[in-house]
This record gives structure tokens, sequence and C-alpha cells, in this order.
């Protein structure tokens, strides 16, 4: 069997397997009061917190992606994250995608993503046209729902109270590949980068 040329790649947060479950959850709360089949929802072990989308890729490419990848994450130490909030892009009065938000540490999370970006640039990939919004995608809504149906949604969205769901420690970025079939997208870790403060240099003896 012939190898892959390209590649549909992006780097990522992978969630913890109780981090997933309380998405779940938080989805069936949702699905049973949203209107039927107005939102397609995001199989849970599909979640992840995107840091780097790069799109279709060549897969020689893969190694610098990884090196590069590798080099961005060092000197971050883990990051304390947790699931809070509910909202909606790109508002409740059209709304197209439901997310969670996080809380935790943003401001290194943030940095972490301007670095990956910067990392990446330097291999031919294009800056993110948009400021980084670090979510976790609940679903989707469907393009063929009724607008009633969206309104709805739009209003249930802004009346349910989501306080902190789940909360963990990302202790690595991970270089993913999506693989977009009829059923939904397939996602599969190729590398990590350990997010592992750099050690202080050992004094001098005199």
């Amino acid at each position: 069997m012939p190898m892959t040329d390209t590649l549909r790649l992006f780097i990522a947060l992978e969630l913890p397997h109780d981090v997933l479950a309380a998405l779940q959850a938080m989805q069936d709360r949702l699905r049973e009061r949203a209107p039927r089949d107005a939102v397609r929802w995001t199989r849970p072990e599909g979640i992840h917190l995107t840091l780097k989308f790069l799109g279709e890729t060549p897969a020689a490419k893969q190694a610098a992606i990884t090196a590069a990848m590798q080099q961005a994450a060092a000197g971050y130490a883990p990051l304390h994250l947790h699931a809070t909030g509910l909202g909606c892009f790109p508002n409740t009065t059209r709304p197209r995608v439901v997310w969670i938000g996080l809380g935790g540490d943003l401001a290194a999370l943030t940095a972490l993503a301007e670095a990956l970006e910067a990392a990446t640039e330097t291999l031919g990939f294009a800056r993110e046209g948009r400021a980084f919004s670090p979510h976790l995608t609940l679903g989707r809504v469907r393009q063929e729902a009724a607008g009633t149906d969206v309104k709805a949604l739009g209003r249930l969205i802004e009346a349910t109270h989501v306080g902190e769901i789940a909360c963990w420690t990302a202790e690595s970025v991970s270089l993913m590949r999506s693989d977009l079939r009829p059923d939904g997208a397939r996602y599969t870790c190729l590398a990590q980068a350990p997010l592992k403060p750099v050690s202080p240099s050992a004094e001098p003896e005199p």
C-alpha cells in the first residue's frame, strides 16, 4: 500500500479520560434540551484543545514539524487547566459552534500557542489570522438546521449556567493526524513534546 503523500495535521493538547467523560456528560445534558438534530455533537474521544492547525501537509515535513514543536514546548511547565463556562461562536443569536471554555494557566497557554505559531511559521505555515481563543468544541450546528431551532439553541446556551466541570494538568503537546471519514474525523497522535521547565544552570564552582 503506497504511503500517503500528505497528512492533515494539527498540534493540540490531548485530554485525560476523566475530562472527556465530564464533557460527554455536558453534551448529554444539552442534547436532552436542545432542538432535536440541530447539532452534530463531537465524539468525546475526538475532543481536544487545538493550539495550531497545520492542514494538508507533505508527509516529508513531519520530522521537521515534530522538532519545531519540541523546541517550542521546551521551557514551558505543565499547564494547570480547567473546563468551565458554556458558549458558542460567533454568538448566541447565530450559534454555529458550541463550546466549553477554559480557565487556569491561560497566559502560559497563550504564550505556548504563540511559540508554536512562530516555530511553524519558519517551516512555511501561515500564522492564524484570528487571536488564539482556547475552547473545547462540544458540537457544531448542522447547516440544514431550521432557523427557529438555531435561535432556540442560542437561548438554551444563554440560559444554561456551567461552572467548573473538570480540571487537569497538561504535561505534553501532541502532533495529531486527522483522517476525515463519512462518520466523522478520526485522530491519531504522531508525536509528543513534553512540557518541562528548563532546569536552572548549575552555579559554577569558585
